[in-house]
């Protein structure tokens, strides 16, 4: 595919995904068109905080972030008001994806002009070389619209829905913002099990909830576990489970500090148990593969727990991902 061609590609995208996000939002009540608070949002930005002093770097990360998560909020509560939480969290994703497109349209669109304008081929063919990668992740964000907007799960909640499964029919408490955990006798251990708040689309604020859970309840875990998909290789199948040790946590780094800092503290032993799965199997609807894998996850953490821990000890369970579509 020429490079004008792919830039046209993704310029369709980035049009659609806007468009898709209007028409949420005026299906869903707002009135007239909200196109000016929209290209507002989406050209909304974060700087990061000087790391030349690395101390203190991730509270100030972690303040920033807060900061722009709440601004976003409230500006879709603004746009619709009346609207139940579940609606809100999906124009958030919708805004999410948005955001992302219209920011791959606007690189790739700077450094081909200034190729063009500059008769840099060596810039235009390094352009050339990453766009079969680029376009994949763009068609993956594109496909993840329609499965965002219909409150479907996604890929990346497997780890919450595991999570999930351990906390039916137990009472839940919020531990943090958008998380909360349960209480539950398994295997004849004490697990405190947690997630994002569903079934809007959450991630949670996991770090907290876990540090939380230490400092302020008191719990002394045997053992910390982590559940959460990963991106998988080449040739690797999806929905295939592994075992390691590790905070199992994306984004930013602000939670999987938080876990690392209270785990090495107190000298809990920390796993993680990851599900494999391609970029476009995470931020789309849930597949076959990767809801079976919730019964293979399941099995790997008994073993684990018996091999591990002993009756009557407490472990906290951290499922992490999305919760769009996953309840509580």
């Amino acid at each position: 595919m020429s490079l004008s061609g792919a830039l046209n590609k993704v310029k369709n995208a980035n049009d659609k995904s806007k468009k898709e996000l209007l028409d949420y939002l005026q299906k869903n009540g707002y009135k007239g068109d909200p196109s000016k608070q929209v290209d507002d949002l989406l050209e909304f930005f974060t700087i990061a905080p000087v790391s030349i002093d690395p101390a203190g770097l991730v509270r100030k990360i972690e303040h920033l972030l807060s900061v722009r998560d709440e601004r976003v909020r409230e500006e879709v509560k603004r746009l619709l008001p009346n609207k139940d939480v579940i609606t809100t969290s999906v124009v958030e994703n919708l805004l999410d994806t948005s955001s992302a497109l219209n920011y791959y349209y606007k690189v790739l669109r700077h450094y081909y002009l200034l190729g063009k304008k500059t008769s840099n081929i060596y810039l235009l063919m390094q352009l050339q070389m990453i766009l079969p990668e680029v376009l994949k992740e763009i068609e993956a964000l594109l496909a993840s619209i329609e499965p965002v907007s219909n409150v479907q799960p996604l890929g990346d909640g497997i780890g919450a829905m595991v999570a999930a499964k351990l906390m039916l029919n137990n009472e839940k408490k919020t531990i943090a913002r958008d998380t909360v955990f349960a209480e539950v006798s398994y295997k004849n251990r004490d697990i405190y099990a947690m997630k994002a708040e569903g079934p809007a689309g959450n991630v949670g604020a996991v770090g907290n909830a876990v540090e939380r859970l230490i400092n302020d309840y008191g719990l002394k875990p045997s053992l910390i576990v982590m559940i959460d998909a990963a991106l998988k290789l080449e040739g690797e199948p999806s929905g295939e489970i592994s075992e390691g040790v590790g905070a199992a946590i994306g984004g930013i780094g602000v939670d999987k500090f938080k876990i690392e800092e209270v785990s090495s503290k107190t000298g809990t032993p920390l796993y993680a148990i990851i599900i494999k799965e391609t970029l476009a199997e995470a931020i789309t609807a849930m597949t076959k593969d990767i809801i079976d894998a919730a019964a293979k996850v399941q099995a790997r953490l008994d073993n684990l727990l018996e091999d591990r821990t002993k009756e009557g000890d407490t472990v906290i369970i951290v499922g992490v991902g999305n919760t769009l579509g996953v309840g509580q």
